[in-house]
């Protein structure tokens, strides 16, 4: 099937001739072909349903939270279609690490960037799996004095029993760090704590707030509590990290262990600027696939000063090394260098699927900006995939009315190195 649909698109690249597509997931109806004109060539858009969340769900590592993330149907479909075992799979905006973790589970080797340091933070541990008798074992053995309270006011998110586990847990988690001995035990209680601090259930240790991709300041936390007459109350942080690791192991088998293990040993974990990857060697990556941040001011303070705080991370430090893209000009700039440090480490041979947006209600394609910059980078596009999943909604949360049918869509451009 993986050679079909390569010498069908270089088929319909080079010489642009008029055939049936064969579906390249056997998924839906037969792929839609129409083309792009953008000048010098024409660039073939293929539409289906290549991937869907109900045709593979994805695996319980993938249960963590994080902002912005995209399927993991999605890598896990160019993953399967353009790598082998052992194969090297990057992302440049790696974010909660959708695709090493996609990419570890299949069997290849993985490498990771991101400038947010939570992206780490929130990626590895699930290279290094514990047992489940590990975690409960360490968070037993940590000794909490509940006189302690944070260095900020957080009444507004925990009851002062939850604050000072937490800033047990806080205290303990960052020496261990700071002295060298933070080990895989260590780094997954961080992750799960990390991702369990704030949310909307009482599987977070706060008080019902926003979902726990974005923390509320205090000051909206207490126009929340207000407006829900609610008041933090306790809950036990030892009991809900134990699970949120229970829920997170649930589903991996031993062979993807041993699959995320390997991957583990050889996996590199960087915190460039995308533009700038020195510590990845030329011509060595058979596959990147990622999605890049679309035309957004960053509030990284804002979003993540909770995560933040708890880790031991200034948040004005990291937003000062995040490259902001909030004109389509300067967007394209940085992405000039994304995509021209791209093509120096993909080997020959190699791809780039890469997931732009519409930007402006769909008045601005990405896609019809991205192509010129991959092809001056020395890529060749070979075309669009539009992967359009129908759904219900029970919400309008995406402008869908109740119960009516509305459509997905992730726009990903596909780049290639040919082998001559």
């Amino acid at each position: 099937m993986k050679n079909e649909v390569l010498d069908y698109i270089k088929n319909y690249v080079y010489n642009e001739e008029e055939a049936q597509m064969p579906a390249l997931f056997p998924v839906g109806q037969e792929t839609e072909v129409n083309f792009k004109d953008l000048g010098e060539i024409n660039v073939p858009v293929f539409t289906n349903e290549f991937w869907t969340s109900k045709q593979r769900k994805g695996n319980s590592l993938h249960e963590i939270s994080y902002r912005a993330c995209f399927k993991p149907q999605l890598p896990h479909f160019f993953i399967e279609l353009l790598t082998q075992e052992n194969d090297i799979v990057y992302d440049p905006f790696s974010g909660r690490g959708t695709t090493l973790i996609e990419a570890a589970l299949l069997g290849r080797q993985v490498i990771s960037n991101d400038i947010n340091p939570l992206s780490g933070i929130f990626t590895r541990p699930r290279l290094e799996i514990p047992s489940l008798p590990e975690v409960e074992y360490r968070l037993e053995q940590l000794s909490i004095n509940y006189d302690y309270r944070a260095d900020n006011d957080l009444s507004m998110f925990f009851h002062p029993l939850t604050e000072a586990e937490i800033v047990n847990l806080r205290e303990y988690l960052n020496r261990r760090r700071k002295e060298g001995k933070e080990d895989r035990v260590d780094r997954w209680i961080r992750m799960v704590a990390s991702n369990r601090l704030t949310g909307h259930s009482r599987g977070f240790f706060s008080v019902y707030t926003l979902p726990p991709n974005q923390a509320v300041s205090r000051e909206r936390q207490i126009k929340i509590n207000r407006k829900r007459n609610q008041e933090p109350e306790y809950r036990n942080t030892r009991q809900i990290i134990m699970k949120k690791t229970e829920n997170l192991l649930k589903g991996v088998t031993d062979k993807e262990k041993e699959q995320l293990w390997s991957a583990a040993e050889s996996a590199c974990f960087l915190e460039n600027d995308a533009r700038h990857t020195p510590e990845i060697p030329s011509e060595t990556v058979q596959l990147t696939v990622t999605s890049p941040p679309f035309l957004n001011v960053v509030q990284y303070s804002q979003d993540n000063w909770m995560r933040c705080w708890f880790n031991g991370i200034d948040t004005q430090e990291i937003e000062e090394k995040i490259t902001v893209t909030g004109t389509l000009s300067r967007w394209e700039e940085v992405m000039d260098g994304v995509l021209r440090e791209l093509f120096r480490i993909t080997q020959k041979g190699g791809w780039v699927a890469f997931e732009v947006g519409e930007v402006n209600r769909g008045q601005i394609k990405l896609e019809d900006h991205i192509i010129p910059l991959g092809r001056e980078a020395g890529f060749e596009c070979a075309g669009v995939l539009l992967n359009e999943q129908e759904f219900t909604k029970t919400s309008n949360i995406w402008g869908v009315k109740n119960n009516k049918r509305g459509t997905n869509t992730n726009r990903i451009v596909l780049f290639h190195i040919p082998l001559d």
